[in-house]
């Protein structure tokens, strides 16, 4: 496979207090991305963090920002979220059926990446199209949780949707969030996910540092398997 790994400790998980210096533990740590949940207690029903937090952020750290987008209108961030200085911009499927091809379009020209997410419940089939184009997203986000909430249980059956990507799309980031840890980490790197984001698992643990390098181990392993 044509793809790294990526360990993407989920800030949301952090002491948002002390986000600057959360975030120099996680690199410290091994991290290679921070993972950024932005909700807007609309599209699910928690309500976090927006620009203002990512654009005081940017200012301690250099790292790669994966945001993820739980939010009903992605196209009203995109600019903001381009001036604060995120790396990446991952927006639902369920709600870009209409405009995927100007949001896409929109976040690369603020210098962003664009991935696309899909809830459990959403077959997979659909971010197909947006793989495809000739302005494609560059990461697939598969919820192995339904958004809004950390510390919820792994969902297994997800791993099928993870499969189906890997299969189709060798070289691409595939990306999974939602009560991955020690425990699930084989099953969802073994099925080609590449890009582990971990909350708990990791701002719990009592050593960070070894359940990234754990994460990274499973994931370089399954690799060389394929």
């Amino acid at each position: 496979m044509g793809v790294t790994a990526k360990i993407a400790p989920s800030m949301l998980s952090s002491d948002f207090a002390n986000l600057a210096s959360e975030a120099k533990r996680m690199l410290d740590f091994g991290a290679d991305w921070l993972h950024m949940d932005i909700m807007d207690g609309h599209f699910v029903p928690n309500l976090t963090i927006g620009a203002p937090v990512i654009e005081s952020l940017r200012k301690h750290t250099k790292a790669y920002l994966d945001c993820h987008l739980m939010v009903t209108n992605p196209i009203d961030y995109i600019e903001p979220l381009g001036k604060a200085g995120a790396s990446g911009f991952t927006f639902h499927v369920e709600v870009s059926k209409e405009n995927w091809q100007e949001l896409i379009q929109k976040i690369k020209l603020k210098g962003m990446r664009p991935g696309v997410a899909l809830k459990p419940g959403t077959p997979i089939e659909e971010v197909y199209p947006l793989i495809n184009s000739e302005n494609p997203v560059e990461m697939v986000l598969v919820m192995t949780v339904e958004p809004g909430f950390g510390g919820q249980k792994f969902m297994p059956e997800m791993m099928d949707k993870v499969r189906m990507l890997r299969n189709k799309y060798p070289s691409l980031d595939i990306e999974v969030d939602g009560g991955l840890g020690p425990s699930t980490i084989d099953v969802a790197a073994s099925a080609g996910a590449n890009c582990i984001v971990a909350g708990s698992s990791v701002f719990g643990a009592p050593e960070p540092a070894a359940v990234i390098s754990l994460m990274r181990k499973s994931v370089l392993e399954n690799q060389e398997k394929c």
